[in-house]
Parts: structure tokens; C-alpha cells; sequence
């Protein structure tokens, strides 16, 4: 990418390696990387950017595989700016790139429920666009707005029909970068909720490899659904236990493995490249479809260009 760029008054870097910015460690660098000062900062630039050139909205990539020959495009990344939280009443409104797990927090301490976020990793832009949820709540549930910069660099309102949410997926515009949502959950006693959270968070440590690299569940469960963590819950069609059955936990492709400790988890062991891991992911669907005739589809977001060697 040669043409001049617009102007910003906030971070505007060339062939930035994002590999430093997933969870996996993996992936080669971007064309540029804009940090945004503010939402106008963001507005301006969008509107001003040559419509040719691609942009690709980025949170904190913990649902991200980058692949190693990197992307033709803008990635555009929020930073402190964008992580406000306020409450008032039942109602949360944070900035996208505020973190899951502090809204949860925040929430809990002004007495509002929105738990099911603190074991969700990533942040709140992501878990719009991805409708993130477990323990059988989703965003979805509680969303009630969010207002997004359009590629030509007007801010709309997206309302539940507009996003239109489905299991793991929502329709958020093509090159849209969500600024923003309000929520609104339950009231709860805030010393319970606090007492909650900490056990999603001890039974997540006890069953995920929560001290390895990578970036949460790999596929979706064929179910449609995420675990409940409730003592009924049932996982005929859950991702885990279908490649468990097809042989696959602990399957490894160079540096990446498919985690001992939760099958449907992907690690970076250490070396591992984007082409180690979305090989394996690819390994696992091939044999589990032949086990059992079902086609994994994957949770964790690919892009980019291949390695050209």
C-alpha cells in the first residue's frame, strides 16, 4: 500500500507485526495499524481514507489467527480512549475496547448482573460482533444499543434487530468499527455477584488451559450453543467431545497442539505459526467429520494472506 494516508492526531504505524497483539503470537504484519486519539480522530480518518483501501476493525485478538503473510489493510485498533464504563440504574455503557471481564466487574460492584462476561476473554466490541456469551447468557440477552463509525465515517445506532444476533455471529456492517454499547442485566447483591464470578472463574481455570497461548474455543459446538456449566448440561453435540472422540486431543502440528486440558482449545506451544495452527484446525475437522460425519466450523476469526514461501 504506496497512497499518502490521512492525517490523524492519534497513532498511524507502517508494516506493524501483529503477531505481539494475538493471543496466539502468530501472524505477520498489517500495511498500517491506526490507534484512533478519539472517536472523532476515528470519524475523520474513515471518511478521508481512500475507499479502495480495506480496513479491519481489531480488538484485543483473542479470537484472532493472523496468518503469517499478514493483511492488506488498515487494522484499526481502540485503545484507552474507548474503554469508559459507566452504570446508571440497570443500565452499562462501555467503550468497545473496554475488557469483558472489567464490565463484569464494574457491573457486579454497582449491583447490576452481567457475570456471564468476566470469563469471556476479549473486549466489548468483540463480544458484539461475535454475540460472545456462556454459562447460557449471551450478549444478545442483555444488548440493547451500540453506536458504530461507517467506513465512510458517519456514526450510526445499531439496535438488537439491525445486528440481527445468532450463535456466535452478528450482522454487524462490513468495515464498521463498533465504538460503543449499553447493556442492561438484573440487579444482584453486589457481594453475591462478586461471589459468582469468582467461581465461573475458579471452574474455568480447573477446565481450560487459561496459562497457555491461545484463543479460546477453536470451533463452534455443532449444538448451536455454549456450555451452561449447569450439572444438566448436555454435550452430545458439544465441539470438545466430538474431537475427543475422533482421536484428536493432544494432536499436534509443529508448535501447535490442540490443548491436553480442553480439546476444543488450541495452543501456541512455543513456535508455533499461523499455518501450524489453522493446519491443525483444518486436521481436526477433517477427522472428525469422518468419525463422525459433522463439519466443525471455526469460532476463532482467520485473516489475511498466507506465507508466500
Amino acid at each position: 500500500m504506496t497512497q499518502d494516508l490521512p492525517a490523524v492526531r492519534g497513532r498511524l504505524t507502517q508494516n506493524r507485526d501483529l503477531s505481539a497483539l494475538t493471543w496466539l503470537r502468530v501472524g505477520g504484519p498489517a500495511d498500517w495499524l491506526f490507534q484512533p486519539a478519539d472517536e472523532q480522530d476515528l470519524c475523520d480518518f474513515l471518511r478521508d481514507l481512500p475507499p479502495d483501501v480495506a480496513v479491519f476493525p481489531m480488538g484485543v485478538g483473542s479470537n484472532l489467527i493472523v496468518r503469517d503473510g499478514g493483511l492488506r489493510a488498515v487494522v484499526i485498533r481502540l485503545g484507552r480512549g474507548f474503554a469508559d464504563i459507566s452504570v446508571e440504574g440497570t443500565t452499562v455503557t462501555a467503550g468497545a475496547a473496554a475488557l469483558d471481564a472489567h464490565v463484569a466487574r464494574r457491573a457486579a460492584e454497582a449491583g447490576v448482573d452481567l457475570t456471564f462476561f468476566r470469563t469471556i476473554p476479549g473486549s466489548i466490541g468483540g463480544a458484539v460482533r461475535m454475540n460472545a456469551g456462556c454459562y447460557g447468557t449471551y450478549t444478545a440477552d442483555v444488548f440493547r444499543s451500540a453506536r458504530a463509525v461507517l467506513r465512510d465515517g458517519s456514526v450510526i445506532e445499531l439496535g438488537p434487530d439491525a445486528l440481527n444476533f445468532q450463535y456466535r455471529q452478528s450482522d454487524v456492517p462490513e468495515g464498521a468499527v463498533i465504538i460503543e454499547a449499553t447493556f442492561e442485566g438484573p440487579q444482584g447483591d453486589p457481594q453475591a455477584l462478586a461471589q459468582q464470578m469468582d467461581d465461573q472463574k475458579a471452574a474455568r481455570d480447573r477446565s481450560q488451559p487459561v496459562a497457555d497461548k491461545s484463543a479460546g474455543s477453536t470451533f463452534r459446538n455443532p449444538a448451536g450453543f455454549s456450555s451452561t456449566g449447569r450439572a444438566d448440561d448436555v454435550h452430545d453435540l458439544k465441539a470438545w467431545k466430538l474431537i475427543d472422540e475422533a482421536g484428536m486431543r493432544g494432536a499436534r502440528v509443529g508448535g501447535a497442539q490442540m490443548s491436553e486440558k480442553h480439546s476444543n482449545f488450541m495452543i501456541n506451544t512455543g513456535d508455533a505459526t499461523a499455518h501450524d495452527l489453522e493446519t491443525l484446525g483444518e486436521e481436526v475437522r477433517k477427522k472428525v467429520y469422518d468419525h463422525s460425519g459433522l463439519t466443525l466450523q471455526w469460532e476463532i476469526m482467520r485473516v489475511g494472506e498466507k506465507s508466500p514461501g
